[in-house]
This record gives structure tokens, C-alpha cells and sequence, in this order.
């Protein structure tokens, strides 16, 4: 179901529940406390007009403390808010008629509807299932983090972030199929098979339903650990296809960069580094888009945004404000492969300064960090940064940070160093990998090379 904010303000309760009831989720109505106050979240749907995101940057600004995040999943997060203010800052929302849903997260592809070599537009679908879910009582018996990704095979695609729920959709014997999977992301999801399109959302209300009747804290995760998936199986096996093709090959799922649309413009996705700008580079960095013609914006997983509808000369441009603005222009830029939470002082939680230290963690081990190796500064153990391995996690603790080879927040460290010495043993573990990669690599031709003379 979607709502414009100004809707779903009015259908919630004070205490948080109706529309934006959703425990652990700080939404408008029902903010989180933090270390640096109280904390908002919504999920826009859809393209955000210009003019309407520059008014919540300055709502943001007068309201909040300035800082605003876009999260690995798309939302848009302010922090720095009073009990006071909060109400003040939901109400100057809910008067720029931004669509947001209001049931669970259900994900679409940024540019579904835009992207010309999409299979189809998975927003279609997406909004068509918050409708369905909208008519029965399943959202009130999920867990606040239970969600579903529609990947519909466009640009950017989703296949990195993690679900209870995935469709992809794919051709197969010349129509349009979902081929369906539960508990992870595109690569360590347990597929069930295909459904037809006609099928799918009735297939992904069956096995929300497995996931709600096993209790109101379960997650897709705990049902393959607990049967290997024969609930899920059973639940959709009258709508499976035995006929259907494997998968193709997804799209990339980096929003940073310049992507064609329907209409022969582009799109220009930048990141917000580390996740987060303040306010004012966003209202900049918006004005300027509108000053090349843009027709507005969208969030992107991955901690980006996407300026729509600039012409080619426009999109260049663009690019250069929002590298003179701090925000990641480039796909291979290091600070994308270093994630970090608010950390202290902002979170309550967090020992040591996240976010303040990965600027410089990003700068250490920038010759090394890529697609192969990534780095995961956490405040804590709770790791709410990043859900996946990284080839090096730092955890603050009581007791200093604790490094994790290859791992994530709750493993087992190697090493628990102060941090000061962290520059230098970042730098360290950094060559190691880099010398390790190298050896592993040297090892791998020369198997090859073996392997082809045995051929000859």
C-alpha cells in the first residue's frame, strides 16, 4: 500500500502504531533515540520532485542537527531531533506529498520503470504486493525487518542486499518468469524455483505467511536453518513452473555512475561517503540539478542518489558539482568499500568514533580496497552498517577495537589493539591481504598453466 506521508501521519497512533507502528523501524511518527537525539526514517517510493527534497534538506536542517543518511537499503534518515522538534519536522514532511509505503519493506530497482533494457518494471509489482499485504493482516505478525526485493533486471540491481524474500525476474520459453528464493542475497539466497508472473504475488504472500505463523521475531533465515526450506517449498509448490530456464546473469548493483533512460536522457548516481552529507551540500547539490534541467531524484541502495533526466553534457556537470560537494562520483572510489556506522558520540552504543575514523581508514588501505576486499568499522558489535563478511572488520570494544579477519562483528578477533595503533594496523593487515592475494593468484595461473600443458 502507498501512501504520501501527509497520509500516513494521519493514520498513526501516538504511540507509534497504525501505519508507522513498526517497533525497531524509527519512522516519522515513532523516531528512535540516539546519542545525538532522535532519529527519522522514511522509505521514499518512487521519483522525489526537486523542489520537495531541497524542502526536507532545510527541514532537516531547522529541525534536526543537519546530518542526513541515506542507508544500504535506499532510506532516507535524519538525525538530531528533540521530542519537540521531531513533531515539527513530521508535519513540514508530510506537507511535500512525498510517497512513501506504509507496510513492509518491499524493494524495487531504482530506475524500474526508467531503464530501457529492463526485463519489467518491478515497481509495478512492488506496489501492486503493498496493496495485497495492505488487505490481509500479515504486516502486523511480521518481524519490523522482514522484506521482499523485486528485481525486475534493470540497472542498478538489487542482487547484493539481502531478503527474506527475493524475486528476479527472467525470460523463460518466451514470457516473462520470477524465479524465487528466500533468505539472502542474489548469490546465498536458497531458490524454491520459478512462478509465472500472474503467480508471483500470491507466491510471496504464501511464504510471508510461513514466515509469520512460525512467530513474530522470525525471520526467512531461521525457517532453511530450521527444515532446509521444505516450508517454503510446500507452501508455493502449486505454482511452480518445471519447465523454466536457469537465471541470466543480473545486473550490477553499483548506483554510482551514469545510466541511460526510456526517454534518451541520464541518470547520475552519486554516493554519499560513508553514507551520510549534511544538509546543505544536499540542497546544493539538488539546486544544481535543477539548474541542468534534471526532472528530479530517487534514492538507490547502496547509500546513493540518482538525479534524473539530465542530458549528456548536463550529466558530466553534475558529476563535477558532486565531487566539489564530497559526495563519491566514481564506482572504484575506496571510500565505497569502507562501511561504517555513527559510532560514537552519536550512537549510544558505539566505544569508538566510526564514522569519524573512516575517512582515514579509507585513505590507509585505499590501495588495496575493491570488490575483493572491503573494510567494516562498527561502534559495537551489533555491526548495523554492514549485514555481510568483510575481508576486515574493526569492532569497538571496552576493551579497544577488535580486528576480524574475513568475518563480521559477533566472530573471533585476531587482534585487539588501541586506537591509536589502528592507522598502523590497518596498514599492515592491508599489505598482508594485498601479499596473500598475490601468492593465492600466482598459485591459481600456475594451476591453469599446468592444467592447459596436460591438455596439450
Amino acid at each position: 500500500m502507498i501512501l504520501t506521508l501527509a497520509q500516513t501521519l494521519s493514520t498513526a497512533s501516538p504511540q507509534g502504531g497504525g501505519a508507522l507502528r513498526r517497533g525497531t523501524c524509527p519512522g516519522l511518527s515513532a523516531p528512535m533515540p540516539t546519542g545525538d537525539g532522535l532519529l527519522a526514517r522514511l522509505l521514499p517510493i518512487g521519483t522525489i520532485p526537486l523542489d520537495a527534497f531541497r524542502a526536507l534538506c532545510a527541514a532537516a536542517r531547522e529541525h534536526g542537527n543537519g546530518i542526513i543518511e541515506i542507508t544500504a537499503r535506499g532510506s532516507i534518515q535524519v538525525r538530531g531531533l528533540s521530542a519537540a522538534s521531531a513533531v515539527r519536522f513530521a508535519a513540514a514532511i508530510a506537507k511535500l506529498d512525498i510517497a512513501a509505503s506504509d507496510t513492509i519493506q518491499v524493494l524495487s530497482n531504482p530506475l524500474a520503470g526508467l531503464d530501457p533494457e529492463e526485463i519489467l518494471d518491478a515497481s509495478e509489482i512492488a506496489a501492486a504486493l503493498r496493496r495485497a499485504l495492505a488487505k490481509t493482516p500479515l504486516p502486523r505478525h511480521l518481524a519490523p525487518k522482514v522484506s521482499v526485493i523485486v528485481d525486475g533486471g534493470g540497472a542498478p540491481g538489487l542482487g547484493r542486499l539481502v531478503a527474506d524474500v527475493r524475486l528476479g525476474a527472467g525470460r523463460s520459453n518466451d514470457q516473462v518468469v520470477f524465479h524465487i528464493g528466500v533468505a539472502g542475497d542474489q548469490t546465498t539466497a536458497m531458490s524454491l524455483g520459478v512462478v509465472a508472473l500472474d503467480h508471483a504475488i500470491e507466491a510471496v504472500l504464501h511464504l510471508l505467511d510461513v514466515i509469520a505463523r512460525s512467530g513474530h521475531a522470525a525471520r526467512a533465515r531461521d525457517l532453511v536453518a530450521a527444515d532446509a526450506g521444505d516450508a517454503f517449498r510446500a507452501a508455493i509448490a502449486d505454482f511452480l513452473m518445471s519447465d523454466a530456464l536457469p537465471p541470466g546473469v543480473q545486473k550490477s548493483s553499483e548506483p554510482v555512475g551514469s545510466y541511460p533512460l526510456r526517454d534518451g536522457t541520464f541518470a547520475c548516481g552519486f554516493g554519499l561517503a560513508f553514507g551520510h552529507a549534511t544538509a546543505a551540500s544536499l540542497e546544493e547539490l539538488t539546486g544544481a540539478a535543477a539548474a541542468q534541467g534534471a526532472a528530479g531524484l530517487r534514492t538507490a541502495p547502496g547509500r546513493a542518489l540518482l538525479i534524473l533526466g539530465l542530458a549528456h553534457h548536463a550529466a558530466a556537470s553534475m558529476a563535477a558539482v558532486a565531487e566539489r560537494l564530497g559526495f563519491v562520483v566514481h564506482a572504484d572510489d575506496a571510500r565505497r568499500s569502507v562501511f561504517a556506522c555513527a559510532g560514537a558520540p552519536i550512537c549510544s552504543s558505539a566505544h569508538i568514533a566510526a564514522r569519524t575514523m573512516a575517512p582515514r581508514v579509507a585513505e590507509i588501505a585505499a590501495s588495496r580496497l575493491g570488490t575483493d576486499f572491503d573494510i567494516h568499522i562498527s561502534g559495537c558489535a551489533k555491526g548495523c552498517a554492514h549485514s555481510k563478511q568483510a575481508g576486515l572488520t574493526i569492532v569497538g570494544t571496552a576493551n579497544g577495537c577488535a580486528m576480524i579477519a574475513n568475518g563480521r562483528p559477533g566472530g573471533v578477533p585476531f587482534a585487539t589493539i588501541a586506537t591509536d595503533e589502528l592507522p598502523e594496523a590497518i596498514a599492515r593487515f592491508a599489505n598482508a591481504s594485498r601479499r596473500n592475494g598475490s601468492e593465492e593468484d600466482g598459485q591459481e595461473n600456475s594451476r591453469e598453466s599446468s592444467q592447459e600443458t596436460d591438455h596439450v
